[in-house]
């Protein structure tokens, strides 16, 4: 008998070596060209902006220069549209000669030179989703190989031009190839994306056998509305994802736009908190040479990033959709301490909201509270009840850590307010 596509997925899966490559033990962070340059290779007519060495040699520049390394902006990643449309004589990639005249290999070593990493894209199918060579089933090892020959630090593996059964065995066989190098490359699949991201479909205890990182769902867009759709997903679907992701195994939904053309200050903030919360990837997709001092303030807020990478590595919660359309999320974190982020989906003016930490199953006690973004602090008891102003599309985000210890009682205490110690 033959297996159908979906039950050839998941077979080959089994019988493939996992993934033990000790990589992004906490998530990856950096900047990714995708979102804000797309495919744009007119290099002549736009030279700034056009997927070429200058621009990542810029950007590179910037994350070493302007304070983001040292928080962990580390990665430097470039998306499609880099090779040329043809393989050389050898039958391996290459670099476009115009854009990227000194090859991947200068970059990879002018990123490491700077304590910087580098990060590139391919796609399992006979083409990338831009029209460029692909790496197919039979390409797979010498583009492995030539990826770990150029010194390279992680791979994107993208879908396009391609089946559900030749998924199901390249995605296995390119994390076996990568880690047959010898080299430690960080491996980033979009195989849930095709999928549609859930079970049956997925199965994310065996993905994290083999990937690093994954992308669950469709591209971000420079739109508030795509950022609120992606995180809608996540939270819609958070019973199935909260278990498969932790440490070295991550959930992606897709880069920050922060920095760009449509989110204002609040949903900036919002996207910020959302991500941390979630314990996402942070790749930023922004010019790092223009960006607005407040965009920046954003990106490098150090308590958001410690939240981030809080070394547990657990998906947080939305553990409360209020019908007044605040909602809010928790995260448990490392120390016994978490995070909770009180979020708007209101369209009208800053709203109060009134609650109390008893409600939001915190057991008696007094909490240090540190607002992330305004760097406010309190003590609360767990009893006394407080108001949180949370402005139209935005977020307040606080850090909660217990001087004697923090804990959660058993079971929601009203609504739909998850079992929080069901977290630890």
């Amino acid at each position: 008998m033959s297996l159908s596509p979906l039950s050839l997925v998941w077979t080959l899966f089994a019988v493939t070596a996992a993934l033990d490559n000790g990589l992004m033990r906490t998530p990856p962070m950096g900047w990714l060209a995708w979102e804000r340059f797309r495919c744009d290779i007119d290099c002549e007519n736009d030279p700034q902006n056009c997927i070429s060495e200058n621009l990542f040699i810029d950007m590179a520049d910037r994350l070493a220069e302007d304070g983001w390394k040292e928080l962990g902006y580390v990665y430097v990643n470039i998306d499609d549209c880099w090779s040329s449309k043809e393989r050389d004589a050898q039958g391996r990639l290459q670099a476009d000669p115009k854009r990227f005249p000194r090859g991947i290999k200068y970059l990879s070593r002018y990123m490491h030179d700077r304590g910087l990493k580098l990060g590139i894209y391919g796609d399992m199918g006979s083409h990338t989703c831009g029209g460029y060579p692909g790496t197919p089933l039979d390409k797979i090892q010498i583009d492995a190989q030539t990826f770990a020959d150029w010194e390279v630090d992680m791979l994107k593996y993208d879908g396009c031009y391609s089946n559900a059964e030749q998924q199901a065995q390249g995605y296995p066989e390119m994390s076996k190839a990568l880690n047959a190098t010898g080299r430690p490359i960080g491996y980033s699949c979009s195989w849930p994306a095709y999928h549609g991201g859930l079970p049956p479909n997925v199965n994310y205890t065996l993905l994290g056998e083999i990937c690093n990182l994954w992308r669950n769902y469709g591209d971000i867009q420079d739109s508030w509305s795509s950022v609120v759709s992606i995180s809608s997903w996540f939270f819609k679907n958070q019973d199935v994802l909260v278990p498969a992701q932790g440490p070295g195994r991550w959930h992606d939904p897709d880069m920050l736009i922060i920095g760009d053309f449509s989110l204002s200050m609040d949903e900036s903030r919002a996207q910020m908190a959302l991500w941390c919360i979630m314990g996402a990837p942070l790749f930023m997709s922004n010019d790092l040479r223009t960006i607005s001092s407040g965009a920046r303030s954003i990106l490098q807020n150090k308590l958001a990033i410690a939240i981030n990478q809080d070394p547990l590595g657990i998906m947080g919660r939305r553990v409360l959709q209020e019908p007044n359309h605040i909602e809010v999320y928790l995260r448990p974190l490392s120390n016994n301490a978490s995070a909770l982020v009180f979020f708007s989906r209101r369209a009208d003016m800053p709203y109060r909201y009134k609650t109390s930490l008893s409600k939001l199953n915190y057991t008696t006690g007094r909490y240090k509270i540190v607002d992330v973004f305004s760097n406010e602090q309190r003590l609360l008891k767990d009893s006394a009840d407080f108001v949180v102003s949370v402005n139209p599309s935005g977020a307040v985000m606080w850090y909660v850590s217990a001087p004697g210890g923090l804990s959660f009682r058993n079971g929601p205490s009203s609504g739909d307010c998850s079992d929080l110690s069901s977290f630890l």
